[in-house]
């Protein structure tokens, strides 16, 4: 450690999944070399008070659609990493369903010199699993592939749902890159059959989209892809879960020794189809949907009983005209989410429903373990990437998409009070992000790739 360094920030509150504790973070050349009292930190170039506000780590979105190639109207990667930044998040994996897909080595290429010039955070890109590419898939990872997604619910000609033969040997060969496969679990032929007898009804109502998205299509695809990976032996996640039903079985995959990680998002927890009307109808419509009230307390139970295992938030900014289509079959799925996926749960914390601690360890350490990532990620240690965030635990704000550094504006979030958020956004050091203003250049982001 040199005599003086780049950073110091002094009198915080250092929150970890294990412990709280007030001291001091030391941090050169983009990494932390001591954490200590602040009267023991070394002489720096900038020196930040925090008042006794909490700080933690970067945290990490392991799914996101920042939508570049192919959908730049929806989104671009400056936009994407700008929400991250202002949202407290150093760290997003973007989906492979732009255009053309992310579904070999020359598109994982192609995708990180996009990004790379427009980043604000760092990032990690993950290539699609199908049928036809199962060749791709260990050059994907050489490519720089952080991850892989297998979309076993899928409408999308871009990345349609390969057959069961195609995932079992795809999921052997990803076992052998030690990457781990992010699994979109819902039943292809049942969403397909149920989504046939809605139209054929005449519904294209908002309930007609939450019949076709069964349960059981849930938690049929749940278990067979826990079985898969029970099989090959693959590191499997399951993606945006959502159902109360499918829980069990991930538990009892997990109980088996199946490497299996889960995650839900903000919506889930906080939405039902009680909240439709006020959160703009068919605008709510997110696949898989927000479901009715009851499933809620069973995924908040799951955090908190280590059965799911973090929170992403399936950030899929569009624009506004394709948020507020009369049929839903028209309406495009999805919103964006991580600008305010940790104002959301800090209000929770303010009203006791989870611990700061807890949050930690949802948002940044289990993430960062789970792809690869930790300690480098996600965590407060000595030589570990100075990915912070300092906290403002009062400041409170009401939600308004037309202020969003992303370009999506609708939220079903709209008009909520938050209670807390990310003051400062620190990216190895480089404050990046202040009170809701991204203050660093594109370009300062990178892109990871596990070890």
């Amino acid at each position: 450690m040199s005599a003086t360094v780049d950073l110091v920030i002094r009198d915080a509150l250092l929150v970890t999944p294990e412990a709280s504790r007030h001291g001091a973070v030391a941090v050169d050349d983009g990494r932390i070399v001591a954490i200590g009292r602040s009267e023991a930190m070394p002489s720096a170039r900038r020196v930040i008070e925090a008042g006794g506000r909490p700080l933690i780590p970067g945290a990490l979105d392991v799914h996101t659609h920042v939508r570049e190639p192919g959908f730049s109207h929806k989104e671009t990667w400056a936009t994407a990493t700008a929400a991250a930044a202002v949202g407290g998040v150093t760290t997003i994996f973007d989906m492979p369903n732009t255009d053309p897909p992310t579904a070999n080595a020359a598109a994982v290429r192609e995708k990180i010199a996009i990004a790379g010039p427009q980043a604000h955070v760092d990032f990690g890109v993950y290539g699609y699993v199908g049928e036809a590419n199962l060749a791709d898939l260990q050059p994907m990872a050489e490519a720089g592939a952080s991850a892989f997604k297998l979309f076993l619910g899928s409408d999308n000609p871009l990345v349609p749902c390969p057959n069961d033969g195609a995932v079992l040997d795809a999921l052997a060969l990803i076992r052998e890159t030690g990457l781990r496969c992010t699994v979109h679990a819902e039943n292809t032929p049942i969403l397909n059959w149920r989504g046939a007898q809605m139209k054929a009804a005449g519904r294209d109502d908002l309930a007609a989209h939450l019949a076709q998205h069964a349960d059981i299509a849930t938690v049929e695809a749940v278990q067979r892809i826990a079985l898969f990976a029970e099989w090959t032996g693959c590191k499997i996640h399951i993606a945006h879960e959502n159902c109360r039903h499918a829980l069990p079985v991930i538990a009892a995959a997990k109980r088996r020794g199946v490497a299996i990680t889960a995650e839900t998002c903000p919506h889930y927890l906080l939405l039902s189809m009680d909240d439709a009307e006020r959160a703009g109808g068919n605008a709510l419509r997110v696949k898989p949907p927000v479901r009715e009230a009851g499933h809620a307390e069973a995924l908040w139970a799951a955090l908190l009983d280590g059965t799911i295992d973090m929170i992403s938030t399936d950030h899929a900014p569009h624009p506004v005209e394709e948020k507020h289509r009369a049929s839903i079959w028209e309406t495009s799925p999805g919103f964006p989410g991580v600008e305010t996926s940790m104002r959301l749960m800090l209000t929770e914390v303010a009203a006791g429903r989870l611990t700061l601690q807890h949050y930690v360890r949802l948002a940044c350490e289990a993430p960062a373990r789970a792809f690869g990532l930790w300690p480098r990620k996600g965590a407060l240690l000595v030589g570990t990437d100075a990915d912070l965030v300092l906290l403002d635990l009062d400041h409170r704000e009401t939600i308004r998409g037309a202020t969003f550094q992303s370009k999506g504006k609708v939220t079903p979030f709209e008009g909520r009070e938050t209670e807390g958020r990310a003051a400062m956004t620190f990216l190895r050091g480089t404050c990046v992000a202040q009170d809701g203003e991204v203050i660093a250049p594109p370009g300062t982001g990178r892109s990871l790739q596990p070890p």
